[in-house]
């Protein structure tokens, strides 16, 4: 199962005089790590290269930003993959040292400063979480309310027209019995509307 991780954990290393300040922290989405990247170049106006990685699923990433083609960005993602992180982003700040590192030391340097951060890291289960959004009479409200309540599900919006919509999530394997239950107690008077399924970090 793949992990997130709670908090954001950092690690700096002096290698022939050139700084490499890692950070490893959550993000949901590439546009997110495109922001923060931005950010931190901003913060480090100084530094020759901010380098990064997102594993995201689809929305995976890596990137050199000027370092000798797969020699920073890749390298960080595979630490990320090694450890089956999801929804994680990973940067390295370079300040220039005077000396070159070669291929192999920026290899070498780009994926320790990932790899030592990530040991302070604490990993969070990425729980898939299935959305779901029903209407239902206003007398079957309460009900439905300590239903979700009693399966610990995320109540997200509530829609107060003819009839009272509902829209939840909780865990994939929880849902079709949940489901189940609900249409059972609701006696048929309960609409399901189309939903999605989401990543959540437990």
């Amino acid at each position: 199962m793949p992990n997130a991780i709670a908090q954001p954990v950092h690690s700096e290393l002096i290698i022939k005089k050139s700084r490499f300040i890692g950070c490893v922290e959550a993000m949901s989405d590439r546009a997110g790590a495109s922001a923060r990247v931005a950010q931190l170049k901003a913060e480090h106006p100084g530094a020759v290269h901010v380098c990064w990685a997102f594993s995201g699923g689809g929305q995976s990433a890596a990137v050199d930003d000027g370092e000798p083609s797969g020699t920073a960005g890749r390298p960080m993602l595979e630490v990320l993959r090694h450890q089956d992180l999801e929804g994680v982003l990973a940067t390295v700040v370079r300040y220039w040292g005077g000396a070159k590192l070669g291929a192999g030391g920026l290899v070498r340097a780009y994926t320790d400063a990932v790899a030592q951060a990530l040991l302070k890291a604490e990993k969070v289960p990425l729980v898939k979480l299935q959305t779901l959004r029903c209407t239902v009479p206003y007398a079957f409200e309460g009900l439905l309310r300590r239903e979700i309540e009693a399966a610990q599900a995320q109540l997200t919006e509530v829609l107060h027209g003819s009839q009272v919509e509902l829209s939840f999530a909780l865990p994939v394997p929880a849902a079709a019995d949940f489901v189940a239950r609900l249409n059972e107690a609701g006696q048929g008077r309960i609409g399901w509307l189309k939903t999605q399924t989401q990543a959540d970090p437990d």
